[in-house]
């Protein structure tokens, strides 16, 4: 399949990166048994595979500015164009060598996401949109799933763990949905959620207090598979808000409605 220049600058640095993070993932297992265990050796993979992206982006778009989740902003002399990259989406699981994480790119033109690259080097799953251009996985167009009842739908979701999060309002909304839906799932990286509802993995997902290297790339994604992104509160921009829900129009309209009722 052909790809845009732009798309295929992104691919071509996510598959460079990820390259280290497999290589990296084999030695957590060695790590594991050791005392010390595998934190300090997770940080430098992760910090070293922004640094990379860093590399490979600004070299193919020199002045494009850089937002990483290690490195924070950096300012480029072309003020309309930011990447937004997280270099290892799952950190946690990729610490336990669990092989569900991701390298997460997209660009922002303006205020607006145009490109979208969710790469798990572990399985070689490479997730890319580009604005009004659909979305693929591994060149197969996505579509999210057609499901219209809450109870036949897999519903991804945060789970908020110690020192993160409201905790009693996520018992309220998981209590309240429970009952409803075929399933819960929670697993650990919000990108691949949200590009499993771009592939109709999931029925919907949802999520509070992430960050913009979390849900930029894969909330184009879903967009661009027909899904419907919003702010958990029905506004526009969860982008900025960081708190997240996806799903298919309909879907996405009852998910609301329980999570409403629930706050």
């Amino acid at each position: 399949m052909i790809h845009s220049a732009l798309i295929n600058v992104m691919v071509k640095a996510a598959r460079r990166a990820g390259r280290n993070l497999k290589r990296d993932l084999g030695e957590i297992e060695h790590l594991q048994v050791s005392l010390k265990g595998p934190a300090n050796f997770v940080s430098r993979a992760d910090k070293k595979a922004e640094e990379m992206l860093y590399e490979d982006l600004s070299k193919a778009r020199p002045g494009y500015g850089f937002i990483g989740e290690e490195g924070g902003t950096r300012e480029g002399s072309d003020k309309s164009h930011t990447w937004i990259v997280d270099p290892l989406d799952g950190t946690t699981n990729f610490l336990h060598g669990i092989p569900q994480f991701a390298i997460s790119i997209a660009l922002r033109r303006e205020d607006t996401v145009i490109a979208g690259v969710i790469y798990n080097p572990a399985n070689d799953e490479l997730y890319i949109a580009e604005r009004g251009k659909g979305a693929f996985l591994n060149d197969q167009r996505l579509r999210v799933a057609a499901r219209r009842q809450l109870h036949e739908c897999v519903i991804a979701c945060g789970l908020p763990h110690i020192g993160r999060g409201d905790h009693q309002l996520f018992l309220r909304e998981m209590t309240a949905l429970q009952p409803r839906v075929a399933g819960l799932r929670r697993f650990g990286a919000a990108s691949l959620d949200l590009a499993f509802v771009a592939a109709g993995r999931f029925d919907a997902y949802w999520e509070r207090d992430l960050q913009p290297w979390d849900i930029a790339a894969g909330m184009i994604m879903v967009r661009e598979a027909g899904g419907t992104v919003s702010d958990v509160d029905g506004k526009t921009d969860a982008l900025t808000t960081g708190h997240v829900l996806c799903g298919n129009e309909v879907i996405h309209r009852e998910l609301a409605r329980v999570l409403k009722a629930a706050a």
